[in-house]
């Protein structure tokens, strides 16, 4: 009888380890691009004619491609901060790029709201669940929520971190990659070097690809991996291959989106993902490995066009918060297909987590909801409202201080420096060309109060009168 027992517990035992082993090897690997500044049309599956992304391309033709996707943000910090923790940025409290800098103590009426310059290690991020899940986390390229000695990468849940730092953008994208910088509201400079390594004539985009390949060499076999791979490109400075500008430079100015810089800088990018998703195929996981693609907010102004859309980088108008978002790889049915409700940067957090088989964290992604109805075909994504507040200024055209709430196809945008209101109806006007707020008071009074109420429920920081501007006390 005893040996009986000992036998149906080392059968247990084992039926248990092997069950829990196979969970391990059945875990999904996720890939999570974010290229910096890549505008909605700046692919060639978003519509462009000029610029050529092959590889980016075939993510869209195997997987959904959410046409209203957005950015939680009109700048970079904030919507990173609202990728990794399922939050938007007025809740976090992170509203700005930074350290930001832009505000004019002597010039502009409105004092700037208050924001965190770091990302609170308080924070419960993705790669932090993801870890305790058993997966390899990497971290390859821009990081921007904070620096030295306690909020990079590593602080914040990924094993392996590479060229991360608080910088916004390279010194330079060609090695030593070094640059300066004017520090905001002085005359000074600070230095800065996005990577350390690289040898004369390499390219960052190429290395950063390069370095990531590795370690899902060194790494992917053993355990599941969540990479994050957020492009220093296509932000600032515009700086691209020679062989690939010049390419571009052979079309004419009339064919032209954009500059044949900004061009080369969207191909290295494409590059990239070939090189990234080719290990993928070559190691046997290309099967096992979520893929999801998208930008941190619209295009910079002068480098890119956005036609239809108005206004590009930093302007609430479509052109600045508009982004790509493809869906592909494990778990995704709907294959080569389109998806119009409308996304935004906090949803992917909890889509990562469901479609990974993963348990949800509803108090952490208080403001995401998963996409995956939509990329398993079980029933369509009910539609809900998007918001935003960034009560601050910047330097980008159109760029002002806003609130702003789409639902449905309603857009209201509320000023925060003149209290003007603007209304777009999205489904007949995608260029907002045309104002109703005053033609459509009842929508606007809704959506305003919406508007009003989501903002007191994050605790969204306000904007105050300038005193020194205002005569005010």
């Amino acid at each position: 009888m005893k040996l009986l027992k000992c036998v149906l517990a080392c059968l247990l035992w084992t039926g248990l380890f092997g069950s829990s082993q196979l969970l391990a090897e059945n875990k999904k690997n996720v890939i999570l691009f974010l290229v910096d500044d890549l505008g909605w049309m700046d692919l060639s599956c978003q519509g462009s004619k000029f610029y050529k992304t092959p590889h980016i391309d075939k993510l869209a033709s195997s997987g959904v491609r959410f046409t209203d996707a957005y950015s939680a943000c009109v700048v970079c910090s904030p919507t990173r901060a609202a990728v990794r923790t399922g939050k938007y940025p007025a809740r976090l409290m992170l509203t700005q790029w930074l350290p930001d800098g832009r505000w004019n103590p002597n010039g502009h009426k409105m004092r700037t709201g208050r924001f965190l310059r770091s990302l609170p290690l308080e924070e419960r991020t993705l790669a932090e669940n993801l870890r305790e899940e058993g997966y390899a986390t990497f971290h390859a390229g821009k990081w921007h929520l904070g620096g030295a000695p306690f909020s990079l990468p590593e602080h914040h849940g990924f094993d392996h971190n590479l060229g991360g730092d608080d910088h916004g953008a390279p010194g330079s994208y060609f090695h030593p990659f070094k640059g300066t910088w004017r520090v905001p509201t002085t005359k000074l400079r600070a230095s800065k070097q996005a990577f350390g390594g690289g040898e004369k004539g390499d390219f960052l985009t190429d290395l950063l690809a390069e370095g990531t390949v590795k370690l899902i060499r060194e790494n992917g076999k053993k355990k599941p991996f969540f990479l994050y791979f957020p492009f220093y490109a296509v932000h600032t400075p515009l700086q691209g291959k020679k062989e690939k500008i010049e390419r571009y430079k052979q079309i004419p100015k009339e064919e032209r989106q954009g500059r044949p810089t900004y061009a080369a800088m969207v191909e290295s990018v494409d590059d990239a993902v070939g090189k990234v998703m080719g290990a993928v195929r070559k190691l046997g996981m290309e099967k096992d490995t979520l893929v999801l693609f998208t930008s941190d907010n619209g295009g910079f102004a002068g480098a890119t066009n956005h036609a239809p859309l108005r206004a590009n980088k930093g302007s609430p108008y479509e052109g600045g918060i508009r982004v790509p978002l493809i869906i592909t790889g494990a778990g995704v049915e709907r294959k080569g297909t389109t998806c119009d409700v409308p996304a935004t940067s906090s949803d992917l957090y909890p889509t990562i987590l469901e479609m990974a088989g993963l348990p949800r964290k509803p108090h952490q992604h208080l403001d995401g909801r998963s996409l995956a109805g939509a990329l398993k075909g079980k029933g369509a994504l009910k539609i809900q409202p998007i918001f935003w507040h960034y009560p601050h200024y910047n330097q980008h055209p159109q760029s002002v201080p806003h609130s702003v709430i789409r639902s449905g196809s309603w857009k209201l945008m509320e000023f925060l420096e003149t209290g003007k209101i603007e209304l777009y109806d999205l489904a007949k006007d995608l260029s907002e060309s045309k104002d109703l707020s005053k033609a459509k008071p009842e929508v606007t009074k809704e959506l305003l109060a919406r508007l009003h109420a989501w903002k007191k429920e994050v605790q969204a920081e306000p904007m105050l009168p300038n005193p020194i501007v205002q005569g005010t006390k």
